[in-house]
Formats: C-alpha cells, structure tokens, sequence
C-alpha cells in the first residue's frame, strides 16, 4: 500500500466535485441567452476542466512514485535470491 492513500482519496474527491461544477456550469451556459453571462460562464468551465487536468495530473504523478517506491520495497524483501 503507498503512502499517500488518503492524499490520493481527497484529490479524487476534488476531481468528482470539479467535474460535477463543470457540469453545472454547461447547464446554466445551456439556460443562458445572455452573450456576456454565457462567455463568463464559458470561461468559468475551461478554468474548471484545467484544474481537472492538473488534478488528474498530479493523482497520476503520485501513483507511478508510489508504485516506484513500493517496488523498490519489494525488492528488499525478497530474500529468496541470497
């Protein structure tokens, strides 16, 4: 197990609250005919899904360290080889 599990739970929490903004913010664009409101909005949601990006990122990034570490780990403790 590595060591960031809750790290790596409370990033995917941000991801799901994220992603469930994004979808907020099509819907109040889709009810919107206001030109000044509807690209505000706009750029509320590219905003939102770049934040999503960095997120998945960095939840990408923390996994392939951990799974370097844990083989690294694992390595030690394999003593059948000596």
């Amino acid at each position: 197990m590595h060591a960031c599990k809750n790290t790596c739970a409370m990033l995917n929490e941000a991801l799901r609250k994220e992603a469930a903004m994004v979808r907020f913010y099509e819907g109040v664009n889709d009810d919107c005919n206001l030109p000044e409101v509807r690209g505000f909005i706009s750029d509320l949601i590219e905003e939102k899904r770049k934040v999503i990006l960095r997120i998945i990122q960095k939840l990408n990034e923390l996994h392939a360290n951990s799974t370097s570490i844990d083989g690294i780990i694992s390595s030690f403790d394999d003593t059948t080889g000596w």
